[in-house]
């Protein structure tokens, strides 16, 4: 937002608008009363309609209805305003502030403070500034609060790239659920021109599903039936699995990884 704000008056006059316009380069000005609240905007278009009334001989374009001046021929900015005035306050995202613009059609947004009174604006041009942004602070900021915020994604495990405010997400999230989560945050990062999803879910919590520590799923019961200890070797069916299943509750020794025993009454060789 721009503050401080120029702000006319009801009665301010039609060449003295314009002039303002001039010195501060900017297209419009909000109109308010004698607290600061809002009555209005005049901008560029308003004024344009008095230039556009006047008679022109050459034109094949009928002109607009022209204002009604006062009693004495002026014309100030109670005449000139359009109304009702779309206000935002500073908490306002630029997300809704751009939202607003679009559904009402208007290029500029008055900013109010907690009393009601106009002190600052926001124009098309201010919200478009935040995609001006650098990509190392999107990037900082989808790495140390967007993942962070979210239970269970680690940040270590997910790569953030950002160029030209286009950020591309890779790595591994907990859950298939999250995902869509994480994208959505960090489409709202202010500067975000889009997001490439390239994320996904490790359901096993880093260890795939053939994992080959001892113990793991390969050593674990035979095929020969539910092994005493989850996955011991025949003398000592309690260690850590190495291979060979323990005996089933048939009394059959269980399948090996690499399909040597196959659940006969024999023990299972000694390798």
């Amino acid at each position: 937002m721009t503050s401080p704000v120029v702000r006319v008056m009801p009665e301010t006059g039609f060449r003295e608008i314009v002039a303002l316009l001039a010195e501060y380069d900017i297209t419009g000005v909000p109109v308010v009363d004698d607290d600061g609240r809002p009555l209005g905007i005049v901008s560029e278009a308003d004024l344009l309609l008095t230039l556009a009334a006047q008679e022109d001989q050459g034109s094949l374009i009928p002109p607009p209805g022209a204002l009604r001046p006062g009693p004495d021929g002026s014309v100030t900015a109670a005449d000139l305003m359009s109304g009702p005035v779309v206000c935002i306050t500073p908490s306002t995202s630029v997300v809704a502030a751009a939202r607003l613009m679009g559904r009402h059609g208007v290029k500029r947004l008055p900013v109010l403070d907690e009393d009601g009174r106009v002190f600052a604006m926001v124009s098309r041009g201010d919200l478009l500034r935040v995609f001006l942004r650098e990509d190392r602070v999107i990037r900082r900021e989808i790495v140390e609060e967007v993942l962070g915020r979210v239970e269970g994604v680690s940040p270590a495990l997910v790569g953030v790239e950002v160029d030209q405010g286009r950020v591309v997400l890779s790595g591994t999230v907990p859950e298939p659920h999250l995902v869509p989560i994480v994208l959505s945050l960090c489409r709202s990062v202010d500067g975000v021109v889009s997001v490439t999803d390239r994320l996904s879910a490790d359901t096993f919590g880093g260890l795939g599903p053939e994992d080959d520590s001892p113990g793991g799923a390969d050593g674990g019961a035979g095929s020969g039936g539910a092994g005493s200890g989850g996955a011991g070797g025949v003398e000592d069916p309690g260690s850590p699995g190495r291979g060979a299943g323990g005996r089933g509750a048939d009394g059959r020794a269980g399948g090996a990884r690499n399909g040597t025993a196959r659940g006969s009454d024999a023990p299972a060789p000694v390798r």
